[in-house]
Parts: structure tokens; sequence; C-alpha cells
């Protein structure tokens, strides 16, 4: 499956079935301050494990950070 996340275009095999998949393997579970856009729509958390991904789809997840 290809996807481009952050504008670079990545290839996954197996393919994730889910958003909530997708980021537990490339976040390693470290979810809190993340916020996901799917094709310029921003997904809740809450629908995360039940939206599905398929081939071509535009990712953009942004990490909230802390400064000072």
């Amino acid at each position: 499956m290809e996807l481009t996340i952050n504008h670079q275009i990545r290839f996954f095999d197996p393919a994730p079935n889910s958003l909530a998949d997708l980021l537990q393997a490339e976040l390693s579970g470290k979810t809190q301050g993340v916020a996901v856009a799917l094709n310029n729509q921003v997904i809740p958390k809450n629908d995360w494990s039940k939206t599905y991904l398929q081939s071509n789809d535009q990712l953009l997840l942004i990490t909230a950070t802390q400064g000072g």
C-alpha cells in the first residue's frame, strides 16, 4: 500500500487496516498531542480505529510540542 505521510511517499507491506493501526506502528503508541488529517479532513481521535485506509491516501500528522 502506498500512502503519503507529511508529503513523503511511504510503502507498507503488509498494509495497515486502520488509521489507528498505522499510528501505532509509526508513533509507537505515543498518540497524546497528535492530530491527524486524512485527505485534508481532520479525523477525531475517537474515529481512528474505524477509519480505514486506502492506497494513495494522504495523511498529515501533527504533534504538539512544548516550548518556552
